[in-house]
């Protein structure tokens, strides 16, 4: 059985239907700080499969504990972690409490149990801090964080490498992913952040939506093509793939060493201002924005060299920036019964 950690939320609940469109069983851990119950039958109606749930807050080190007790774990994902840079920088000490706290008290259970289980852990770009060279391959200094949120994917990283050293068998792989935007398909599940939506693109639909009266663009200042800050937008379907093809390597004896790390994007940088016009050019319509300061935290540039996935794990992206921004649209619609 695959522990899903955080399987409710975006990047979890996708990964989640993919794994069980493998073939995986999976048990999906969620505490529902950032989620809802609700996206089990999201889920339930995009794979045709309802998995295992156990509402559970990880830092609670008896309660992870008892879980491993009562089911036979044999791969675990880790996704679950608080995920706003903006945030982590005014509430650092629940950050570190709760993105590095979960993760020990699974570690400890890891090291319990009979044999190795192989360990996939969502990590992130944000490694890199402001990156010297573009496009960003996995050799890249691993720079000061910007934020605390990147902090703890370092300091994350880290504890797993030490792990590998001291645990015989463990093997790891960290996947650093860059911006996942989009949906299912299937529109049964999506992104459907609580309260305020930190990221670019659930503001954009929201705003479209009515939620918003404007989206804020966070400086155009920036030494870019438009002023704009520039990331790598991903299919989050793309994305859910790379975790099972990650997680099967394990699994099949392929990796070549045992701790690994791969970047996941596109290749490709796109501007804020491209995406908003990605968003018009798919919707038909005109989005309502304001050029704003800056914001604390954000990096002016960041997009993946993909070489190593690509070749050495076998996984590259599908899907394109305006099939992504579409069906992040159609999701926000059907959410708001436009």
């Amino acid at each position: 059985m695959i522990l899903v950690t955080g399987g409710l939320g975006f990047i979890g609940s996708h990964t989640v239907c993919a794994l069980q469109e493998k073939g995986h069983q999976v048990l999906i851990v969620d505490d529902l700080s950032n989620s809802s119950v609700e996206v089990l039958d999201g889920i339930e109606a995009a794979s045709s499969i309802r998995p295992i749930f156990i509402e559970l807050d990880l830092q609670n080190s008896t309660a992870v504990s008892e879980m491993f007790q009562q089911h036979r774990i044999t791969g675990i994902i880790h996704f679950a972690a608080y995920k706003a840079v903006g945030e982590s920088v005014q509430k650092p000490v629940a950050y570190y409490q709760n993105n590095l706290g979960s993760m020990l008290n699974l570690l400890a259970e890891v090291e319990k149990a009979e044999s190795p289980i192989p360990f996939i852990f969502s990590s992130s770009c944000t490694v890199y801090g402001e990156a010297t060279e573009l496009p960003i391959n996995e050799n890249a200094p691993v720079q000061p964080a910007m934020s605390p949120y990147g902090n703890t994917k370092q300091i994350g990283e880290e504890i797993l490498m030490d792990t590998v050293k001291a645990m015989d068998g463990f093997r790891v792989i960290s996947l650093r992913y860059f911006n996942p935007i989009g949906a299912h398909p299937s529109i049964a599940i999506g992104e459907l952040p609580l309260g305020k939506p930190q990221n670019l693109v659930p503001f954009i639909t929201q705003t479209a939506a009515g939620l918003y009266p404007k989206l804020t663009v966070f400086g155009n200042d920036y030494p870019t093509s438009d002023g704009t800050n520039v990331r790598d937008y991903i299919h989050v379907v793309d994305l859910a793939e790379a975790h099972v093809v990650a997680l099967e390597r394990i699994l099949e004896s392929k990796s070549i060493e045992a701790y690994e790390v791969f970047n996941l994007g596109t290749g490709k940088g796109s501007s804020v201002l491209e995406v908003i016009q990605s968003f018009e050019r798919v919707s038909g319509q005109k989005l309502t924005y304001e050029i704003g300061a800056r914001r604390e935290g954000d990096v002016i540039a960041a997009y993946a060299d993909t070489t190593k996935a690509n070749t050495v794990l076998g996984w590259k992206t599908k899907r394109s920036l305006d099939e992504a921004v579409a069906s992040a649209w159609k999701w926000e619609q059907k959410v708001r019964n436009l």
